[in-house]
């Protein structure tokens, strides 16, 4: 079987909004809709054929473009490689050159359009951040509240409330003041037991490695319009989140870091071979912060996670 490579864009306007275009009916996945782009011919380069496809496609030229993820899928008559890099600058006024209908959408109402099924890391990696605040485990209550509602109003806009071991009734009032906050600014996702899913329907869930492990054969536990993460440290633990259809990970210790300070760091390069084999976004964690993210891009991943380094100064 062929494997296509293709490159296509999360096309971001001034207002964040991204571009869609509609699949003709006579095309392979016809009728859906789709991130703009084309095959990637065999003597280009990505950044050449995105270039071209969209200038052909939508009469624009790309000035500022970065690689935000590669999606590997078989469907049953071709395999495709999807190259995705996200555009933030372009002149031209985006048309349908070739005909097609083109939607302006904001990247929360994404889940109502219809996409082929390779597309659907895409669509998670245009709705999350480049930034993933995990919050510190060894703060008074009031503290931490502040330091989230500090962090969100200065553009976080994804937090998970770090959580201490099992079932403890101090998380889960924390958990209540925390979705109150992220309410309509920022994503919050929740840790701890599955009994919980269903008290927090605006939380999504951030899966422990041993979660992980035990449930992963059990399939999904919550729908697709929840946020569901994993940590994982290794291509198993990868492969596992692959199987449970997470929709992000956080993959870590990249560096030495202070918080664990026995484990084994992945280092750059092997964090970039794991993402290579994974079709999902990937946080980096361990060791990162805000001037390693375009370090993170170039590996691969949606961007870096981090405790001290995004927890906002008192």
């Amino acid at each position: 079987m062929k494997r296509v490579h293709v490159a296509a864009a999360v096309i971001r306007g001034a207002d964040g909004r991204v571009l869609l275009a509609r699949r003709a009916d006579t095309q392979h996945q016809g009728g859906l809709w789709e991130f703009p782009g084309g095959k990637v011919e065999a003597d280009e380069s990505v950044a050449t054929a995105l270039s071209r496809e969209l200038q052909e496609e939508l009469g624009i030229q790309v000035t500022t473009a970065r690689p935000l993820i590669k999606v590997q899928h078989d469907y049953p008559d071709k395999q495709v490689l999807l190259d995705v890099w996200e555009v933030s600058a372009f002149t031209g006024e985006p048309h349908g050159a070739e005909g097609q209908p083109l939607e302006w959408v904001a990247p929360r109402d994404l889940l109502n359009y219809e996409f082929p099924a390779a597309n659907a890391p895409i669509v998670a990696a245009a709705r999350l951040p480049a930034e993933y605040l995990i919050t510190p485990g060894d703060l008074e209550t009031p503290t931490l509240l502040r330091g989230v509602q500090k962090a969100i109003a200065g553009g976080i806009k994804l937090v998970q409330l770090r959580a201490p071991n099992g079932y403890d009734p101090k998380y889960r009032d924390l958990a209540v003041d925390a979705v109150g906050l992220c309410a309509g600014k920022a994503q919050l996702m929740l840790k701890g037991p599955f009994e919980w899913l269903g008290d927090f329907p605006a939380a999504g869930w951030h899966m422990t490695s041993a979660q992980l492990r035990k449930y992963a054969s059990k399939g999904r536990p919550l729908p697709k319009d929840r946020w569901l993460a994993a940590s994982c440290h290794n291509a198993e633990e990868l492969a596992l989140a692959e199987l449970m259809d997470v929709d992000f990970v956080t993959l870590s210790p990249v560096q030495p870091t202070q918080t664990h300070p026995d484990a084994q760091p992945l280092g750059w390069e092997q964090a970039a071979a794991l993402i290579s084999g994974f079709s999902k976004p990937v946080f980096l964690l361990g060791g990162v912060g805000p001037d390693e993210r375009e370090q993170a891009w170039q590996a691969g991943a949606q961007g870096v996670a981090g405790i001290r380094a995004f927890w906002p100064q008192a």
